[in-house]
């Protein structure tokens, strides 16, 4: 699908709350409310959000936020971006748009000075697993205060900042 753009984009579009309800709905089908890990509307609108937007023929298709973070414990101090809302609509997949809206973020996050991505997914997430490992990302510990509960998987990719 050469005709996909990826660019900054509002969560609150009405075409992407589409989006992101689909992926609550799927999330919600996969674990207990306590166990999902989500950015409300409110927190993705923050400053230190990059909300990205695929966009197909005026359709949007998939999206995806970065957030930066500070350094904490689990970084040994080192400030990192967290990849959250990362969404595919289900007849757009297999076309490498969740790939690209992945390299995007971590574009944008090595732009700003970032040099680590992580991020939290769900064990039974089976397709984001792959992707995330495809692209990179290596299994590493907790971080950010998130439960170690068996279900939660953590990644990591060093960026070029």
């Amino acid at each position: 699908m050469a005709s996909i753009q990826v660019g900054p984009g509002r969560p609150d579009h009405p075409q992407v709350r589409v989006l992101l309800d689909a992926l609550d709905a799927y999330l919600a089908s996969l674990y207990a409310p306590e166990d999902n890990h989500i950015l409300d509307l409110g927190a993705l609108k923050a400053p230190e959000v990059d909300f990205l937007v695929a966009w197909h023929d005026g359709e949007a298709v998939g999206c995806g936020a970065a957030r930066r973070m500070p350094g904490e414990p689990d970084t040994a101090g080192r400030p990192y971006g967290e990849i959250k809302r990362m969404m595919v609509a289900p007849v757009h997949r297999g076309h490498g748009i969740a790939g690209r809206l992945l390299q995007a973020l971590e574009a944008r996050l090595a732009g700003h000075g970032v040099g680590l991505a992580l991020l939290e997914t769900g064990r039974d997430q089976h397709a984001a697993v792959r992707l995330y490992e495809r692209c990179g990302y290596r299994r590493r510990g907790p971080f950010g205060g998130y439960p170690d509960n068996g279900l939660s998987w953590f990644y990591e990719k060093p960026l070029a900042a």
